[in-house]
């Protein structure tokens, strides 16, 4: 038999692509947050609406967008996620009031929604179960280079082409990614002329025959991926801090310049693509020596630990060693994201796109509340402390949830 083509290799470049290019798109917001803030005269509160106007809409449209991946097939639906969010991207840019602003962020949150549960439908199809997690692992770790890389990318646009040209060049790059996309993908392996029989059969090993049936509505009551969903809460909460409100904190509490604070922001969410990959590698490990329930709970250790390496952050006085434990803090928190998606593909096997969307749902209603508590918080209180203690509350929440959950426990895909 001829080697095992690499097909699925290729799709896992596309997909690490689409990530950075996902979190350059979110994170540019938050690095030009205070040129915003001057030209259109907004407030802390104001400015914390903004940011999680985005989230509100790309929460509401994740299961729908998850549904429609799984019905429809991941070509054309991300095809039709990329296009609409790139636009969107560039209208950020011509906002002219609070209004126009808030507006423009809610339809990119409509258009970026479903963009992880169809690449996470796709890894359903192209991948084996033992290389799930590290499959994960690298898209989640894009998210982090993309978020990595936009401060100190951004801040360079803006000296050249202001807040406004910068938007509008992050929404091209999308753009050239749904060109060749939708050049290249098949959504069945089998139909793709990269795949040859012996790589189809790698892919094949563990994953369930496909069934005619798609996952009835009723499964996502299930108690065990409500536990999943809230878990997810709590991870999404926590990290939405660094993806809106970081630039700001190194600036106004910790006294760094515009520059500075690019460049230590992108260091801190490269720490959370470290853990990423790091994550997707352990949690396929422990799964092979350990089994599933171990491999998937690595959450109930890393994230209480992170909790208290946050409250060490907040109460540090020192303007060096507080960014060192908040990049520490989100590298060791980021240990449990593939676990998080893989589970999915566990308990929905070939519904992986719903059931990640159910998931992605829950995981940017705390994305969106995460910088309203930050916002109101600092304007109530004048203090950048109080938030960083109910984030460490959530990070250890979620770390309690994640022993509730059982990963073997399929949801019931019979419709009735």
């Amino acid at each position: 038999m001829a080697e095992p083509t690499k097909g699925r290799f290729t799709l896992l470049r596309f997909a690490l692509a689409l990530s950075v290019i996902t979190y350059l798109d979110r994170v540019a917001i938050g690095s030009a947050a205070t040129a915003i803030r001057a030209e259109l005269g907004l407030s802390t509160v104001q400015m914390g609406w903004v940011f999680s106007a985005f989230t509100f809409a790309y929460a509401a449209f994740e299961i729908p967008s998850g549904w429609w991946g799984d019905v429809v097939g991941p070509r054309r639906v991300l095809t039709r996620i990329v296009l609409w969010w790139s636009a969107f991207t560039m209208a950020t840019g011509a906002a002219w009031n609070f209004v126009s602003l808030v507006t423009a962020r809610l339809l990119f949150g409509v258009g970026e929604a479903g963009a992880f549960p169809n690449i996470s439908r796709a890894f359903a199809r192209w991948f084996p179960a033992r290389e799930k997690g590290h499959a994960h692992g690298i898209v989640f770790m894009g998210t982090r280079l993309g978020g990595a890389i936009a401060p100190p990318l951004i801040v360079m646009l803006m000296s050249f082409v202001g807040w406004r040209g910068a938007f509008f060049i992050c929404g091209l790059i999308g753009v050239v990614w749904c060109v060749f996309w939708r050049r290249w993908f098949r959504d069945d392996p089998s139909d793709h002329p990269s795949v040859n029989p012996a790589e189809l059969e790698v892919i094949r090993d563990g994953i369930a025959p496909r069934e005619d049936a798609r996952l009835p509505w009723s499964a996502l009551l299930s108690p065990n991926l409500f536990a999943i969903c809230m878990m997810y809460f709590c991870m999404a909460y926590t990290l939405y801090f660094n993806l809106t409100w970081l630039p700001t904190y190194l600036r106004e509490q910790r006294g760094y310049s515009v520059t500075e604070a690019g460049w230590i922001a992108g260091f801190i969410l490269l720490t959370g693509a470290l853990g990423s990959f790091l994550g997707g590698r352990l949690t396929d490990h422990i799964v092979k020596t350990r089994g599933l329930r171990m491999g998937r709970r690595i959450g109930a250790v890393t994230l209480p630990i992170a909790a208290v390496i946050l409250l060490a952050a907040a109460y540090t006085e020192n303007p060096v060693i507080a960014p060192i434990l908040l990049a520490l803090t989100l590298g060791i928190a980021d240990l449990n994201v593939s676990s998080c998606w893989s589970m999915c593909h566990d308990v929905g096997g070939d519904s992986a796109g719903t059931v990640s969307g159910a998931m992605n749902t829950f995981g940017n209603i705390g994305g969106a509340i995460s910088p309203l508590v930050v916002g109101y918080a600092v304007q109530w209180w004048s203090s950048w402390t109080v938030p960083f203690v109910i984030t460490a509350g959530v990070y250890v929440l979620g770390g309690i949830l994640t022993l509730l959950i059982d990963p073997t426990k399929k949801l019931d895909t019979r419709v009735r």
